[in-house]
């Protein structure tokens, strides 16, 4: 598998960081963060940093309980374990109405 292929797309992750960025600044029209280049380069790099430490420390979750498929609570101890655990209550509101009832 190549660099390019595990690339994550650039519009996406500016799309995302665009849109958090205006949460932020609710009601401050004025205001237009740029992103420019290196930093969505960054942002991008960052994500995928994130996702193989957290697949990993998810792997170890599933291979701790003797399973070789990654479940949703797999993803949620391992957020715990990293003490990432701020990210589990948004996650699971994300998550709301796209999982089967027990994972919410």
């Amino acid at each position: 598998m190549s660099e390019t292929d595990t690339d994550l797309p650039k519009t996406l992750i500016k799309r995302i960081v665009k849109r958090h960025l205006s949460q932020i600044d609710k009601g401050d029209t004025k205001r237009d963060t740029q992103i420019n280049k290196d930093a969505l380069l960054a942002f991008s790099e960052s994500a995928k940093v994130f996702i193989n430490y957290l697949t990993a420390t998810a792997n170890d979750v599933c291979k701790e309980n003797k399973r070789q498929t990654i479940s949703v609570d797999d993803i949620f101890r391992a957020l715990e374990d990293t003490d990432f655990e701020v990210l589990i209550a948004p996650l699971k509101q994300s998550l709301e109405g796209k999982l089967p009832a027990q994972h919410a």
